[in-house]
């Protein structure tokens, strides 16, 4: 590991870009200071230079080098960093003047984590530079949360992969704006639901979720309506009763706990059932397993996968966040 972790530093000491594991998926890191390495970055999944990248940094103290954190939500700053950092949370704060233009995709904010993955943090700290790093996917597509999925979306476009196993969260970050309030707690944006929870926000302040832009350009990473989707087309089935299956096409069922006695599982003799939490029904477990699931379906030689809702509750929010941007799209075909 310490031989892969030194050709990573190497690279991307040179402007070029590297897949590292984090704690939700794997990224493809480059230095946030270098526009040239940034640039691959975009090219190499091929992405839209409109959407922007989040910044990762090595400690809390390297945020006054990426990030201008205003003095009315500078605590509440403080306190959050403190609760959730190292780990999958993402501040959007005014952006310092140093971090290119690319990188924001020319927005006067920026969005800043600290992994909690050792390996990227390593990779961070040895490097000495903040890496801008979205997920290791081609653009649109399954997130990766192993070094083989890595391979698979960038296998050939990128110099390394960087492999550690699965990746401990499975969903990308959380990500949150500030509002402060005068005497009152602050409201927080909920721009992305992710592996920390409204419930968990809620205790630092009032969480609202912002509505997704429509024919307008992203304010932060994963944004854009359809985006985490597999090439099979998926369909989100809120009501079983509403599954009518074509003659001859192959179906594939994302199951939530795959119980045989479940009404989706009953609902049709399925190609092929993919479970999220088997026999258990945790959200935590679900979480981590969504987009494993997902690529095996995508995998199965199916012209459908229909996927079982779980509970918007905790990281529930999350999960449907990620299967509705899947499923876009996509409902006209049932």
């Amino acid at each position: 590991m310490q031989d892969a972790l030194r050709e990573a530093c190497a690279l991307l000491q040179q402007g070029e870009v590297v897949a590292l594991p984090t704690e939700t998926v794997y990224g493809l890191a480059a230095d946030a200071f270098n526009p040239e390495a940034v640039a691959k970055v975009f090219a190499a999944k091929d992405r839209p230079t409109f959407d922007p990248l989040i910044v990762h940094i090595a400690s809390r103290g390297d945020l006054k080098t990426v990030a201008l954190v205003p003095e009315e939500i500078a605590e509440t700053v403080d306190q959050l960093t403190a609760a959730f950092w190292p780990g999958p949370l993402t501040l959007i704060l005014p952006r310092h003047p140093d971090v290119p233009d690319l990188v924001t995709s020319g927005l006067p904010t920026v969005a800043v984590r600290q992994s909690a993955h050792p390996v990227f943090r390593a990779v961070n700290k040895a490097l000495g530079r903040p890496l801008a790093a979205p997920g290791a996917n081609r653009f649109g597509s399954i997130s990766p949360t192993s070094a083989s999925a890595g391979v698979k979306e960038l296998g050939g476009r990128v110099p390394l992969v960087v492999g550690a196993g699965a990746c401990s969260e499975g969903l990308e970050s959380t990500i949150i704006a500030i509002e402060p309030r005068e005497g009152k707690k602050p409201v927080f944006k909920l721009h992305r639901a992710g592996p920390v929870t409204k419930e968990q926000l809620q205790a630092f302040g009032r969480v609202e979720k912002v509505r997704d832009p429509v024919g307008q350009a992203p304010q932060a990473p994963g944004q854009l309506a359809s985006h985490y989707a597999p090439r099979t087309p998926l369909v989100l089935l809120a009501n079983p009763g509403e599954f009518k299956p074509e003659p001859g096409k192959r179906y594939g069922l994302l199951s939530y706990t795959g119980a045989d006695d479940g009404p989706y599982v009953l609902l049709h003799d399925w190609d092929c059932i993919e479970c999220l939490s088997p026999g258990s029904g945790k959200l935590a477990e679900a979480a981590i397993r969504l987009f494993f699931v997902m690529r095996q379906l995508d995998e199965a030689g199916l012209d459908f996968i229909i996927a079982e809702p779980v509970s918007e509750v905790g990281l529930g929010v999350a999960i449907m966040d990620r299967l509705r941007r899947a499923a876009a799209n996509q409902s006209n075909h049932l």
